[in-house]
């Protein structure tokens, strides 16, 4: 039901049920926020979203509030400019003073909020509170210091990712947010998947940047270093470099890292591709042993940590193939080194990833073969963006270079891994093929790109009918194990992204990008596909000659040393 309120001397439209912020966002009107998220339960817990209503004593919070049909609004009356002004003001009084070099200067949202209230000194003074700073993760640093109680990452955790690992902790001004009892994140229930930093509006959470020793191995002679770019950076990273979304610099990224002194420059579709064979392997041994309950995706790190700690039980359901990254490590710092005569030892991989969970993936010990890890660094998109710049490079579409050889390029499928969905329509395509000899048709599985939270998937496959089901976001694998625990007979494979969209919206991505950016790298990836001629992985020339020169066959001895590995159960100590 509609009916006019009054905002500013003006009727505007209302529908009812919705609140104050909604009514006035849908008219046009902007009044700021901090912890408002759109979707999200409203806390009105900052309350810079204050209005004045006629009749009220106190300003109301436009974020939780309805409206009503008799309301009379000021969205920027002075005693409204003044109340959100003071409640900066307290803010920033227990606030570090080190924005110069915060990690977040210039795209801190309490720094633009002071600076559109004209806030230019400090009006209240006191003792600030001391936090420590948590180091102990691989993929997320917490700085409480910074921390403005605006409770986004308690929602996002709770609400969209059903992991509960934050939440209020103390009372009065000495509430801060952390994991229970306040311990350190690595023994909590955290999955790195760094969705958190995506809604901090501060530096109270930021990724765990890894340019130290990056720098360090340019600086050793004996070092050769290799960058590995994955698919889904490609195509994100131009956002953070100032381009609009949808931009695919891969031949840029290639060309910067050349001159910046990189040895080799390797692309991870290849390592995608890969990723497909074994798995395809994999579910054709399962079928032949008459296995009919499915094996569970495992190339997202964080969904791997939450099954090790959360649904242990689950571990032998997992594929043990390894996710593309470690793939790409793995045959760098094997066949590529015997093949170029480089000693493994002095290669130095550099992993260049959407996600911050992949930095936790690369230090897991399964990672690392003979005191060799697959992979030394991992810069998330945010950080790659900054490590170019840093070295005074501007990376241009124009000036672009192919990758280098022996991984220079994937099939169409591995442009798909960064999408919900995407592994699954890859690993039908090659098994498709494999079979029927010939490549399946798009009408026949049209219905992956759907952006469901769980879709089911029935095809016909030689003499199989083949199930296969996407869950699309961790916050829907609850549903899943209710609606679809008990008839999982005839399901084959289960592919489960942590981030809503896939790797499009990893924790490492651009930060405060619209929805629509999301959308717009999907949409790039899947045009890159149509592009390619070669689908399915297996008709990949520089995949056939991986196999035939040095890895023999899916599924074979050196294979299962390379790329596989073991997961066993995480104990959660909080």
């Amino acid at each position: 039901m509609n009916f006019n309120i009054e905002v500013n001397n003006r009727a505007l439209q209302a529908i009812r049920g919705e609140t104050i912020l909604a009514a006035l966002q849908r008219n046009g009107i902007r009044i700021p926020t901090l912890c408002h998220m759109k979707d999200f339960t409203p806390t009105g817990a900052c309350r810079i979203c204050v209005v004045e209503v006629e009749g009220q004593d106190d300003l109301i919070t436009a974020c939780s509030h309805p409206v009503e049909e008799w309301m009379k609004i000021k969205t920027h009356s002075l005693k409204v400019i003044e109340a959100r002004k003071t409640i900066i003001e307290l803010l920033l009084a227990n606030h570090p003073d080190d924005c110069l070099y915060c990690i977040r200067n210039n795209r801190c949202e309490l720094q633009s909020l002071a600076e559109s209230h004209n806030v230019r000194d400090r009006k209240f003074r006191g003792h600030k509170n001391i936090q420590h700073i948590d180091l102990s993760s691989a993929s997320i640093v917490s700085d409480m210091s910074k921390c403005v109680l605006c409770s986004r990452c308690i929602r996002v955790c709770d609400e969209l990712m059903k992991v509960s690992t934050l939440n209020f902790i103390g009372r009065g001004n000495q509430t801060i947010v952390g994991p229970t009892l306040n311990k350190e994140l690595n023994v909590s229930s955290c999955i790195t998947c760094g969705q958190c930093i995506l809604v901090c509006p501060t530096a109270a959470l930021h990724e765990n940047d890894q340019f130290t020793p990056v720098f360090e191995a340019f600086h050793q002679q004996k070092k050769h270093l290799v960058f590995q770019c994955s698919q889904t950076v490609q195509v994100s990273v131009g956002e953070e470099l100032g381009h609009k979304p949808g931009k695919n610099f891969q031949g840029a990224i290639t060309s910067a890292m050349h001159r910046i002194g990189f040895n080799r420059v390797f692309d991870v579709s290849f390592a995608v591709d890969v990723m497909i064979m074994e798995l395809t392997q994999l579910i054709l041994e399962r079928l032949a042993a008459g296995i009919t309950t499915p094996v569970y995706s495992s190339d997202c790190p964080a969904w791997v940590k939450y099954v090790e700690q959360t649904f242990p039980e689950m571990i032998p359901d997992l594929s043990t193939v390894k996710s593309p990254q470690q793939i790409m490590g793995s045959l760098v710092k094997s066949y590529y080194a015997e093949s170029y005569k480089v000693p493994a030892e002095n290669i130095f991989v550099v992993s260049g990833e959407p996600c911050t969970a992949r930095k936790f993936e690369a230090q897991r010990e399964e990672m690392i073969q003979h005191g060799i890890s697959d992979i030394d660094s991992v810069m998330t998109t945010r950080e790659l963006a900054k490590f170019i710049r840093l070295n005074g490079i501007e990376p241009d579409q124009d000036n672009s270079e192919n990758q280098d050889l022996p991984f220079a390029s994937g099939s169409g499928s591995g442009y798909l891994a960064g999408t919900s969905g995407g592994v699954t329509e890859a690993l039908i395509r090659n098994l498709y093929h494999h079979i029927h000899g010939q490549d399946v048709q798009s009408s026949k599985i049209n219905k992956i790109r759907s952006v469901k939270g769980i879709r089911e998937i029935r095809i016909r496959i030689g003499e199989h009918d083949m199930g296969f089901v996407i869950i699309n976001g961790l916050g829907n694998f609850e549903e899943f194990r209710t609606t679809m625990g008990n008839r999982l007979n005839g399901i084959h494979f289960v592919e489960v992204m942590a981030c809503p969209g896939g790797c499009v919206n990893g924790g490492g991505q651009p930060l405060k990008m619209p929805d629509e950016n999301i959308r717009i790298r999907s949409k790039t990836l899947f045009e890159l596909d149509d592009k390619e001629q070669v689908k399915p992985p297996l008709k990949n020339p520089f995949v056939q000659k991986v196999y035939r020169d040095y890895l023999s066959e899916p599924g074979s001895t050196k294979a299962k040393s390379l790329l596989y590995t073991e997961f066993k159960p995480r104990e959660v100590l909080l």
